[in-house]
């Protein structure tokens, strides 16, 4: 049996939830244009997503730990993988659009910069006074406007829907965009893609912290949900060996991800919810945790900001990163001729800070180090 578009989209309306969005009710791309014969739109974006160049360079920008500092830790890339697997898993398990969800997820760090969120916060304090910078922005910059893949227009065209979760992706770590119309919700697939985001964190960073050894078994017992999950399992967190490690790290996933559905469920049931609109015209977000896990989640977040995110090897390569970034941005503003011809060809439409900021936003860690080695190390390339 041949499976054409019109096939596809036949399936979805008969199988998704009556909430999930439907490729065939999309609001369309902002450049009128053929689809895909045997693809939806939503799938047609995916593939599109995944064959950018900003998308490649993800393998090489910063999760937690810099790319250099082993061949085992997420990236930029892996996490965004990871991300995408938990968004299906809690989308099939709704009847939401699978494809739509794994799209938004593949693109939500599209721009993030190199070194992480740090390298995030340098580049809005030196963009301060030209329009600040943002990832979630960035994102959205690179999909409309930055890659140029196609004739006809700038960026990858891409539905909508796809659009709209990107613009409204708000996690711990995220804040939906200015001018965003935030009484609108956003689609159940971009919510869950928001808390998958989160989840990926939680689980993930907990992991490399124990791989790298920044974090010891022992210490996790100060964390309830941790604690709970070990007497569950029958482990000794004093005396966890690797293959447990492994085992859980799986359970806490596994037992986020049920809580997700489970409580999103229960949500969708309490307010009857039933198309896409009432999802949208409803005052507060739907994708959830239960409220017995929510607080033990906020206690596992506090757990790694204090004892991860800011221990002090994390806080020596964010150091770095900020002196890397603030020295390459002001070279380049104050010597233009140090750019590359496209670069410099940009800041004629997109003025030279901002086309400054797109070339660093763009860099992976390794070639920002490499930049700055060329421009300060006496002995650089």
């Amino acid at each position: 049996m041949l499976y054409s578009r019109e096939k596809l989209q036949q399936l979805e309306a008969a199988t998704l939830a009556p909430y999930a969005c439907t490729s065939a009710h999309s609001r369309g791309r902002e450049f009128a244009e053929g689809e895909s014969a045997f693809r939806t739109p939503f799938q047609k974006d995916r593939d599109r997503v995944i064959h950018t160049t900003a998308f490649r360079r993800l393998e090489y920008k910063t999760q937690v730990f810099v790319n250099y500092e082993g061949d085992y830790y997420r990236t930029r890339l892996t996490h965004s993988l990871e991300v995408a697997q938990v968004a299906r898993s809690i989308a099939r398990a709704l009847g939401l659009n699978e494809d739509l969800a794994e799209t938004i997820a593949l693109a939500h760090d599209l721009g993030h910069p190199p070194f992480g969120h740090a390298g995030e916060r340098v580049l809005n304090e030196l963009m301060h006074d030209h329009g600040g910078f943002d990832h979630n922005r960035q994102s959205l910059r690179i999909v409309t406007y930055l890659e140029e893949r196609y004739p006809g227009f700038r960026g990858l065209n891409l539905t909508w829907e796809t659009r709209e979760g990107l613009m409204k992706h708000e996690t711990l770590y995220d804040t939906p965009q200015e001018g965003v119309r935030l009484e609108r919700r956003p689609s159940l697939e971009a919510q869950v893609v928001n808390l998958a985001d989160e989840i990926a964190y939680n689980a993930h960073d907990l992991d490399d912290g124990l791989r790298s050894g920044l974090l010891q078994p022992a210490q996790l017992g100060e964390v309830r949900l941790l604690a709970e999950l070990a007497e569950e399992l029958g482990f000794r967190l004093e005396s966890l060996s690797e293959f447990q490690r492994r085992v859980f790290i799986r359970e806490l996933l596994g037992l986020i991800i049920t809580d997700c559905v489970k409580a999103t469920h229960e949500a969708l049931e309490k307010h009857a919810i039933t198309s896409l609109e009432a999802v949208r015209a409803h005052p507060s977000l739907l994708a959830c945790y239960s409220e017995h896990l929510r607080p033990r989640l906020a206690e596992l977040r506090r757990f790694l900001f204090a004892n991860l995110y800011r221990h002090y090897y994390v806080v020596r390569q964010v150091s770095k990163s900020k002196l890397v970034l603030e020295r390459l941005f002001e070279s380049y503003t104050r010597q233009p001729d140090l750019l590359p011809p496209g670069v410099r060809k940009a800041q004629d439409s997109q003025g030279l800070h901002r086309a400054v900021c797109d070339y660093l936003a763009g860099m992976t860690d390794r070639y920002a180090l490499d930049e700055y080695a060329k421009l300060f190390e006496p002995y650089g390339r």
